[in-house]
């Protein structure tokens, strides 16, 4: 029955010209900005590469699961900075939807007050498609028969589209903010002659804070991160607490859907890794345990035209 009420509302998505939801959630967006705004890339002086895996509603079929992986880095030039440059690459499936996306990212950086202001736009491809030879068809009353409906796809198919995103980012040592937008030309795929798939645009609105305890070794770091496609909002709220550079956890409440715990530490020389667990605070605790998801950094530095060049950590400089 979970596998059919599933199919159902995946469906009714899919009729016609059909309209996504949101793009993938992730809960542990503080540590990845870049993956939702172009304008993050290159913040550090460090080459910084990061990986996401996500399962998605643990225990239902079909419950989804997100993999992201993107590789950013200052753009200096002979000792001149000339912002930051990134490439991101995405795998989402969800249901009977898959969705691959490859960008190139670029941000013109320049100092404003005591931070520094950021402009970003990220260009690249999406790849969307639908199992339409997995799907669970059943029959609404006696009017309408899904398995006979000549816009639903009966076989997998996919297809690929254009895609820009655009942001900008304010961060300082204390404190960021960014806003960026997902989807700006609206991609859409056609799957044949009667089906189609609109990838519409999203909004993100991040920011947090750095808050040092006197005479301590920690740090509190809320953040936040809104969500919308103009439709419907996702909301999180979140507060970290890191000892020592080294150590941190916390929680998330996402607004009316989950409760996140969060966990993570730094390794060794640059190398951090986080994990995180969401409890479903809607109905759907009924049918799913949960999602799981585990991140991976690596940051480092290169120096150039050196006999010497070598590999420098972030936590050795």
């Amino acid at each position: 029955m979970k596998k059919v009420v599933l199919s159902l509302l995946l469906l009714l998505v899919c009729v016609g010209s059909a309209v996504s939801q949101f793009d993938p959630q992730m809960s542990q967006y503080m540590f990845h900005a870049s993956s939702f705004n172009p304008a993050a890339v290159g913040e550090s002086d460090m080459i910084q590469i990061t990986g996401q895996q996500r399962i998605q509603w643990l225990g239902m079929p079909n419950g989804g699961s997100t993999f992201n992986l993107s590789i950013d880095s200052p753009l200096k030039i002979e000792g001149v900075n000339y912002g930051g440059l990134g490439v991101i690459f995405l795998d989402d499936k969800v249901g009977q939807f898959t969705n691959q996306a490859l960008h190139l990212q670029y941000a013109y950086k320049r100092k404003l007050g005591q931070g520094v202001l950021s402009a970003g736009i990220e260009l690249g491809y999406v790849s969307l498609g639908f199992h339409g030879d997995s799907v669970h068809t059943i029959s609404i009353g006696e009017y309408h028969d899904m398995t006979a409906d000549p816009e639903i796809p009966k076989s997998a198919v996919v297809g690929m589209a254009f895609d820009m995103n655009v942001g900008l980012y304010y961060s300082t040592p204390k404190y960021y903010a960014g806003l960026s937008y997902q989807h700006l030309n609206n991609p859409t795929v056609d799957w044949g002659d009667r089906s189609k798939f609109k990838q519409t645009g999203s909004m993100f609105l991040t920011g947090g804070y750095n808050w040092s305890l006197a005479d301590t070794k920690f740090v509190i770091k809320p953040s936040t991160l809104i969500k919308t496609d103009f439709s419907s909002l996702q909301w999180d709220l979140s507060a970290l607490a890191e000892y020592d550079s080294k150590y941190w956890g916390g929680l998330t409440y996402r607004l009316e859907d989950a409760v996140v715990i969060l966990a993570g530490l730094n390794i060794s020389e640059g190398l951090s890794i986080g994990c995180s667990y969401d409890l479903p605070t809607s109905q759907i605790l009924s049918v799913s345990g949960g999602s799981f998801e585990f991140m991976l950094s690596y940051s480092f530095e290169y120096v150039f035209g050196n006999r010497n060049s070598k590999y420098k950590s972030i936590r050795i400089l």
